[in-house]
């Protein structure tokens, strides 16, 4: 009978979840918190207090008020999840743990502390170890590494987890998901710090040819990917290709975001600079992009490239 209502209790809980999490996303925080705390309180105590459902909680809290700008509250509430995911109780499922390490290593990233975003980040990889059907969940880790990693200026260790991190996208047939069109994307950024510009021109164009067919050409990610790949063309002296690429992403963002964008505005200087240095003037009509996959084997260093 206890464990019956034990775990009709714990269903209530997770309701009362569900309704904090719906009144998080209307901004009704009061109402969130309440919520939350009620089912902290019963999964303490139908589950322990050192059950990961306790753990969840208190990162939803963090959450929250990580959102709203009490960020010592947040971190509070982070390190009470973390000093449960350290010592868990007994037969805890390990992929519970490792997914709320990775959402504490979010909301550290968001309060601009890298390094202990990436911290949380090793750990989650140690939990999930080699299991079984995770390689993609674990190359999404990775993936943020390495992302982690390149705002670090670790531009190796960079390199290395997305290159790891891609290689799983591919063996687990994931290699035309959008989030692998930006992990190569990243993976380009990477290769253009460490002057691996032909690599780079290569990640970037096919980058592009994954989110041109997953989010489109007119999407930000894919505009993006665009500006990168006309920046590493710059570098490899094919000023004509890049120009190309530049003319199409600046009429696209005019656009979409307007012509008096700060975006816009730094596009615009670099093809006006782009134009002078070849003595061009800009053409209204976009051209085709097709012709721009034509690859070079020169090896510049390059002029600018834009961080996704």
């Amino acid at each position: 009978m206890a464990m019956a209502a034990n775990g009709q209790n714990a269903d209530v809980a997770a309701i009362d979840c569900n309704i904090g999490d719906a009144y998080l996303s209307m901004g009704r925080y009061d109402e969130a918190i309440f919520a939350y705390q009620k089912a902290l309180n019963t999964f303490k105590l139908c589950r322990g207090e050192n059950h990961p459902s306790v753990a969840s909680v208190f990162v939803r809290l963090a959450d929250l008020y990580n959102k709203i700008g009490k960020f010592s509250e947040s971190k509070s509430y982070c390190e009470n999840a973390l000093r449960i995911y350290a010592k868990p109780t007994p037969g805890s499922p390990p992929e519970e743990i490792a997914s709320g390490l990775v959402d504490i290593s979010t909301i550290y990233e968001s309060m601009n502390e890298p390094d202990r975003a990436l911290e949380l980040l090793q750990k989650a990889i140690k939990v999930y170890g080699n299991a079984p059907g995770q390689q993609s969940i674990i190359a999404g880790i990775e993936a943020q590494m390495g992302v982690l990693y390149y705002i670090l200026g670790s531009y190796s260790e960079s390199y290395n987890a997305l290159k790891s991190a891609t290689s799983k996208f591919r063996s687990t047939g994931d290699k035309k998901s959008a989030l692998f069109g930006i992990a190569l994307n990243q993976m380009g950024l990477a290769c253009v710090q460490l002057f691996m510009i032909n690599e780079a021109a290569d990640l970037f164009e096919e980058a592009r040819n994954i989110l041109e067919a997953e989010c489109g050409p007119y999407h930000a990610d894919t505009l993006g990917v665009y500006s990168n790949l006309a920046g590493t063309y710059d570098a490899m002296g094919r000023t004509v290709d890049a120009i190309e690429i530049l003319e199409y992403v600046v009429e696209m963002r005019e656009e979409k975001l307007g012509t008096a964008n700060p975006d816009v505005e730094d596009e615009k200087r670099r093809l006006a600079e782009l134009l002078k240095e070849a003595g061009m003037v800009r053409t209204r009509k976009s051209r085709s992009l097709e012709t721009l996959l034509v690859k070079n084997s020169h090896n510049i260093i390059p002029y600018d490239i834009e961080v996704m």
